[in-house]
């Protein structure tokens, strides 16, 4: 090798070759860092004040256009940074200067141009998102001309294989980026399961209906409008609920709602200062004091209904379906319940008793425990597709009516009817197919 070959152009190549090793190496981190950087915590830091965050907050918006000018730096940085050393080498050491420029190049762009910068900026990406948010916009504005006419021309040869491409989609829902945050966090113990539970609960309001959550007229206590006020009375200070449908005839034509402190404060003006309090009661009409029946359709989303309930500043609305009958009552509580799971008070000691889990592995539950209630408890995931109890998911897959100790395997567990009134499947045994179970213990 001669000495004359280091001469000046020698340097001047080294430190060129050099010098494009280090905008490869910041390309390839800007791309990982903009690309990486959460939305929500740029926004967050927009809104604190921070420029570099609202222009990278900016740049993100098109990740089209970011990605081309990036990649079209990086290639054109890389290129010419193998062209100057394969030329170096070759006037040091002739033909066999070629191989030896590509392993060495290969070397130092997996190292320093690729590996190292975008391991820090996966490590810090909004930080270093920020960082390079002011540079990279100069970027986008000089390569925009050639960027897009790029993206023209590869529109045009997706097309001619019948693929669209719409840069304006995103590729997952927000709601679905949330979810699978949440799922990792909770998999990796970052996440409460409680938190996750509520946060995902919040999220799925609008895409779940009424009909999915109501309590079914089967199961709601009414009051009969042509009953004895006395009667009336009893059977309101012995509920456990404090506002009650009154019907008239037939327990599917409600005629209003009666709150029970509205009933109590009309009963107590008409029984005060009279000498027969009893008798003063026989004059009481339950019409008078009921409110208009609030109705619903079972399809609306629980996130209107919400709405509603606010809006309106009531707790209570019946469920009809599209003929108008009756299908059963929501409550503004329930809709919360989805979110922060089962409210319970001392009238309901029994609530949060039900589903159990035995000594040999079962669980043990009402049927008419809905099947979003059960997937939240144990963390499995029924399906709720087509029933919304697991006694109607047993109902619908098993194609019948079980009678008592029938037993039916699917979708990974084994349900056993335990017990069964009329037609409905009041109590559940289910175990997960794969699940060890235990010896039951004898008596």
């Amino acid at each position: 090798m001669d000495a004359a070959a280091f001469d000046a152009a020698f340097w001047i190549t080294t430190a060129a070759i050099l010098g494009l090793l280090v905008l490869s190496g910041f390309f390839s981190g800007s791309e990982t860092a903009l690309t990486a950087a959460s939305r929500g915590k740029l926004r967050a830091a927009t809104d604190k004040g921070s420029k570099g965050a609202e222009r990278a907050l900016k740049i993100t918006e098109d990740n089209e256009s970011l990605i081309g000018s990036v990649l079209l730096g990086n290639n054109l940085v890389n290129i010419l940074a193998t062209s100057l050393a394969t030329a170096l080498f070759t006037r040091l050491l002739g033909e066999s200067g070629v191989a030896l420029a590509t392993l060495i190049m290969t070397l130092l762009v997996l190292i320093f141009a690729e590996v190292l910068p975008k391991t820090y900026a996966i490590t810090n990406p909004e930080t270093a998102a920020t960082r390079v948010a002011p540079v990279i916009q100069v970027v986008i504005l000089v390569f925009a001309p050639v960027v897009g006419a790029v993206r023209v021309f590869v529109r045009w040869v997706l097309g001619l294989f019948g693929v669209k491409t719409d840069p304006d989609s995103q590729i997952l829902a927000v709601r679905e980026e949330i979810a699978g945050a949440l799922n990792l966090g909770h998999s990796e113990g970052v996440v409460e399961k409680e938190d996750r539970d509520r946060i995902l609960g919040a999220l799925d309001l609008a895409d779940r209906t009424v009909e999915e959550v109501m309590l079914h007229r089967s199961g709601i206590e009414m009051i009969n409008a042509d009953a004895d006020p006395s009667e009336i009375l009893q059977q309101c200070l012995e509920s456990s609920h404090t506002r009650l449908p009154v019907f008239k005839d037939d327990p599917e034509n409600i005629v209003g709602l009666i709150h029970a402190k509205d009933l109590l404060r009309a009963m107590y003006r008409l029984m005060e200062g009279a000498e027969s309090s009893m008798e003063a009661l026989k004059s009481f009409k339950i019409a008078d004091i009921a409110m208009p029946p609030y109705f619903v359709p079972d399809t609306t989303s629980l996130d209107d209904q919400m709405r509603q309930f606010l809006r309106r500043r009531t707790h209570f609305a019946l469920v009809v379906d599209e003929y108008g009958a009756l299908q059963g009552l929501i409550t503004l509580e329930d809709i919360l319940e989805e979110i922060v799971g089962e409210i319970t008070d001392e009238f309901d000691p029994d609530a949060d008793h039900t589903i159990t889990v035995a000594e040999d592995g079962h669980y043990w539950i009402d049927g008419q425990m809905t099947i979003r209630d059960f997937n939240r408890a144990t963390d499995y995931q029924l399906p709720d597709d087509e029933a919304n109890t697991v006694a109607g998911l047993v109902i619908h897959e098993a194609q019948m009516i079980p009678t008592v100790g029938q037993a039916f395997s699917f979708h990974g567990f084994r349900f056993e009817v335990v017990a069964r009134e009329n037609n409905r499947l009041t109590r559940l045994k289910i175990r997960p197919l794969e699940a060890q179970l235990r010896p039951r213990s004898e008596a």
